[in-house]
């Protein structure tokens, strides 16, 4: 795959409708870009589309027409199979909720991705790397909200992943916990050159981004670009 343009993804006249007995229209002709490198994030009230957007882009859902291009792959136009194979060579995804395995340890949860990538990062360094690596051998049960996230980040990164999506990653956490978090994912995007996508409804978050999009209603409503980036740690809501 192509990692080596400029503009890594790009979202062009994308159109999603869900059948529940009439179309109901979710995208409508939406587009955005991102640079390699860069965090972007979707800003949108709920059932504005973020989701599904992302589910595009992740290769986990289809759309109806209109394409999204990663890193010089067409994921739009490819069949299952090779959406499987994008899916865990070239994605990370990083859920509000932490979807891990309850009878692994924190290693373990992060090995299973591990072994099945072809270029997996280092398991102790992205232990280390997240703040987790004292509690490798622990269970999420033991576990606080904001070290299970750390965990599922651990998990989304070691792969090595050109692309890690954010679904909300804050939604569950307290306001110190979140901003813990997002800290971690600036210094993922510093210290990896992850390019990262992340949805949320918080506004707050813009700041901390490179490229942000409003939805409303399926449409952007606005893009804006900072060029100065907001530390995680200063943000406040």
């Amino acid at each position: 795959m192509g990692w080596g343009v400029r503009v890594f993804l790009t979202v062009t006249n994308l159109v999603k409708s869900y059948q529940t007995g009439i179309a109901t229209p979710v995208l409508k002709g939406l587009s955005i870009e991102l640079d390699k490198g860069q965090i972007g994030v979707i800003l949108g009230p709920s059932g504005s589309g973020k989701s599904t957007l992302m589910n595009i882009i992740g290769g986990v859902d289809k759309a109806d027409s209109g394409t999204a291009d990663v890193g010089g792959t067409r994921v739009t136009d490819l069949s299952d199979s090779q959406l499987v194979e994008y899916r865990r060579e070239s994605v990370g995804f990083v859920f509000q909720f932490y979807n891990l395995i309850p009878n692994l340890t924190v290693a373990e949860n992060v090995e299973v991705v591990s072994n099945i990538s072809k270029s997996p990062l280092p398991l102790q360094d992205v232990l280390a790397s997240v703040g987790i690596a004292d509690k490798k051998n622990r269970f999420p049960r033991e576990l606080s909200g904001g070290e299970q996230q750390r965990v599922s980040i651990a998990r989304a990164i070691v792969k090595n992943p050109a692309l890690l999506l954010c679904d909300e990653p804050t939604g569950a956490l307290d306001f110190n916990t979140s901003r813990s978090v997002l800290a971690l994912i600036q210094k993922v995007n510093a210290e990896f050159g992850t390019t990262i996508l992340m949805i949320t409804h918080n506004s707050a978050i813009a700041g901390m981004a490179h490229a942000v999009y409003r939805l409303r209603s399926g449409e952007i409503a606005e893009a804006t670009h900072n060029a100065e980036l907001v530390p995680a740690e200063r943000i406040e809501w």
